[in-house]
Order: C-alpha cells, then structure tokens, then sequence
C-alpha cells in the first residue's frame, strides 16, 4: 500500500493518511459498521471498550477472509457525542498502532444507532493481494 499525504495541504490531524494506494491484483474486503457487542449480547458502558470491542470484531471477520488489520485500507467511524473522541482515538491509536501505512480515516459524530446504549460504529475497507 501507498499513502498519499502532498506537502500541499495540511498534514493529518492523527495517525491516519490523507489516501491509501491499493495495488493492482488486490481484492476488497468491505466490512458492515460494527457495534460494540459481544457474541453473548454484553454492550460495555464506555465508549473506549465499545470501540476495542468493534476492533475485535473487526479482527475476527478479516481473519475469516485470511487477512489481518495491515490489510486495512480506511476506516470509517461515528461517535454520539464529542465526548466519546478521546476514548475512540485511543482505542483506534491501539489496534492501527503498527500499521504502516496508517489507513485513511474519518470520524463523523451522529445523533445515535438503533439503540441508544451505542456510542460507537466502526466500517472498515481492506485490500488483500489476489
């Protein structure tokens, strides 16, 4: 993969790039938000461990397609409330920590999910070699 940050603009707020360059011979792997829910229907309370927990989530479906979280192009994640960007942030700055090169990213705040016990949704895409 290939980032594209042009000394041009305005270097990224975060650990994320402006654009990611996916190769030719590459298949996408585009994955559903994924909720902060356990397999048991347990919803943590914060938004720090909804967001680990989505990244888990996020872990287990990309390694049912024989990839991992270097496969991770961009993602793209929605918090309630304003308050819930340092817990996400912390959280993403985890699990994309060694990813090299950072995927593209945005991060929206949203009035809400279907059910209101959700602060956090993360969606996001890979790209794995053919």
């Amino acid at each position: 993969m290939k980032a594209h940050t042009p000394a041009t603009i305005r270097p990224p707020f975060a650990r994320y790039s402006h654009a990611v360059e996916v190769p030719a011979g590459h298949r996408l792997i585009l994955l559903s938000g994924q909720l902060g829910i356990a397999p048991d229907d347990h919803i943590p309370e914060g938004a720090g461990a909804q967001a680990d927990l989505c990244f888990a989530n996020i872990d287990a479906i990309l390694a049912s397609a024989g990839a991992d979280r270097d496969a991770i192009v961009r993602v793209n994640a929605y918090v309630t409330d304003r308050a819930h960007l340092a817990d996400y942030m912390a959280a993403r700055d985890r699990y994309l920590g060694q990813v090299t090169p950072p995927p593209a990213s945005t991060l929206m705040i949203v009035s809400g999910f279907a059910r209101e016990i959700f602060k956090v949704e993360i969606e996001v895409l890979a790209a794995l070699p053919g």
